[in-house]
């Protein structure tokens, strides 16, 4: 079933002349593309954008016209959606995206003129997915409950669905993740004595291996059912159960104290609105001497005021009710709303 907004930009793609005035538009935000090169193709009609022989190279096809009513009227959102409903393909997605994230002020352009129209309605979606208890629940339930076999697909054995850390060309995946289970275990000096909080269970890896190398005891939070339900097969299985304690609670509910405390790439589920909460929730739940690893995707300072105004297609159709920090903005409220 198509959204309201994306039936709506299609709509302005079926007029020939509306086609051919919004095409001239997008094809007129292209041509500011100055990394990397794009390559659009149309019924066999070229056009070239960017720098020949660039090391980023891409190519477009546009299968059907609404493609350009989609994008001209609802941006970067309006292409994923296109893209979705088969208006447009290409050989190698990844090599798209790369060359639109090396030209963020193209895609800046493209998120103005006619796309402010539907970003009223785009804005009232995102508020509906603002990450109050409910709304948590629902939106992790949107995304980790699709069901573990999917996830199984493209995670490695570990199942850890963040960023790994490769300290040879040689690692895989697997070891990668490994390594930064390590690492972290490392940074928050874990000692057999102390009492572990994670916040963000994902599939339970983190929180077996401090418990099975470190031989701590490890509380450990989630809100997907799903994730709760793999990770305590697992902790049976690995006989582990009295060493880790599962909870299917947010982390605004949890309660106690405890030496460390670790969260891998959860914060960005919290949402801009409840940063402050988070962190003075993560201080009360430490111990005056504890200590506290945060691993977070963060966006650049310069670009988050613009971000937290904006609706992306990952915030719209992957993490409802996602968003990135800085580093600057987590600093600041760690400053000014914890002890």
């Amino acid at each position: 079933m198509k959204s309201s907004s994306s039936s709506f930009s299609a709509n302005l793609g079926t007029n020939g002349l509306t086609a051919n005035i919004l095409r001239r538009g997008v094809l007129r935000q292209l041509a500011g593309l100055r990394n990397g090169q794009l390559v659009v193709i149309e019924r066999g009609e070229r056009h070239v954008f960017g720098k020949n022989n660039a090391l980023i190279q891409a190519e477009i096809h546009i299968l059907d016209s609404a493609a350009w009513g989609m994008v001209a009227s609802n941006g970067s959102i309006g292409a994923g959606e296109a893209f979705i409903h088969g208006y447009w393909t290409t050989p190698d997605l990844t090599a798209v995206v790369r060359v639109f994230v090396s030209n963020l002020d193209v895609l800046d352009a493209m998120e103005g003129g006619v796309a402010r129209l539907t970003r009223p309605f785009i804005h009232a979606l995102h508020w509906l997915n603002r990450n109050t208890r409910e709304g948590s629940q629902k939106n992790i339930a949107a995304h980790y409950d699709l069901g573990n076999t999917l996830f199984e697909q493209f995670l490695d054995p570990t199942m850890m669905y963040s960023a790994a850390q490769f300290l040879s060309e040689d690692d895989t995946l697997e070891q990668a993740q490994l390594n930064k289970l390590e690492r972290i275990c490392q940074k928050l000096a874990l000692k057999p004595e102390d009492h572990l909080l994670e916040i963000g269970t994902g599939w339970g890896s983190m929180a077996i291996y401090a418990a099975q190398h470190y031989g701590c005891r490890v509380t450990t939070t989630t809100l997907s059912r799903e994730q709760f339900a793999y990770t305590e097969q697992r902790l049976i299985e690995l006989g582990l159960q009295e060493r880790v304690t599962l909870l299917l609670t947010d982390y605004r509910d949890l309660t106690g104290e405890y030496d460390k405390l670790v969260s891998i790439e959860m914060i960005e589920a919290v949402g801009h609105r409840f940063l402050p909460t988070y962190f003075k929730q993560c201080a009360n739940l430490l111990k005056s001497n504890g200590m506290m690893l945060l691993q977070a995707i963060t966006i650049r300072e310069q670009r988050y005021a613009q971000a937290k105004r904006n609706v992306d297609f990952i915030q719209r159709y992957i993490f409802p009710g996602g968003a990135l920090p800085s580093v600057e903005k987590m600093l600041d409220i760690v400053g000014s709303d914890t002890d």
